[in-house]
């Protein structure tokens, strides 16, 4: 593996994996006030714009990285926007209480 391809798999990884604990802590907590609305929903769509520009070049390092980071962006910004008591419901399906 070159130097390029190793980078770029790095970044790929820790973009892709960056998303997961704030997905995590809004879904422990709830709580999105520290959310921006405005700034999740730039990168929301400037994931899916790269989602949509990697398809069109057939590139698949862009393809699966933003295919990954997309839903979960999606979601963080879906829960910051969901009034708290659809917020709790989604949560707690995803994490039932023990």
């Amino acid at each position: 593996m070159d130097a390029a391809t190793l980078v770029g798999s790095l970044a790929a990884l820790a973009t892709a994996t960056s998303f997961v604990p704030q997905a995590w802590k809004v879904i422990r907590t709830r709580d999105t006030a520290a959310v921006s609305a405005g700034m999740c929903t730039l990168r929301t769509l400037a994931i899916l714009l790269w989602l949509i520009y990697g398809l069109l070049l057939g590139q698949w390092p862009l393809i699966v990285t933003n295919g990954i980071c997309l839903p979960l962006s999606g979601f963080i910004l879906a829960m910051k926007l969901l009034p708290p008591q659809h917020r709790d419901a989604v949560a707690k399906a995803l994490v039932p209480a023990p």
